[in-house]
């Protein structure tokens, strides 16, 4: 596939993963299986798109800032779950979310060498 296949499906499945994330932090205990499977899904096709970006643009060479990438992956993918664990911490878990989406996303355009 080409690289910008893997960027669409990466971007989109992004937009998922978050919009979802932040609709777990409002929405009611009885939508937990369904938001938990649809952001599941979303976290594996950002990782699986990621990686074959990196096949693909980086020749599977593995750079500094795709760490900082993985660590808000892993962070955002866990956030729906806690998000409905601790309600009470929504107001953090919303702050959490952001700061993970800028640091990702700074870190493409920046690409800080680690």
């Amino acid at each position: 596939m080409p690289a910008t296949v893997y960027q669409l499906i990466h971007l989109v499945s992004l937009f998922v993963l978050f919009g979802y994330t932040f609709y777990a932090f409002a929405a009611p205990a009885e939508t937990r299986k369904r938001v938990l499977m649809v952001t599941g899904i979303a976290s594996l096709l950002v990782l699986i798109s990621g990686f074959g970006l990196m096949a693909k643009v980086y020749q599977n060479q593995f750079q500094g800032w795709m760490i900082v990438k993985l660590v808000a992956w892993l962070g955002l993918s866990a956030l729906a779950g806690i998000g409905y664990r601790r309600r009470g911490a929504v107001g953090v878990l919303a702050v959490i979310a952001l700061v993970l989406l800028v640091a990702a996303v700074a870190a493409v355009y920046i690409k800080p060498a680690l």
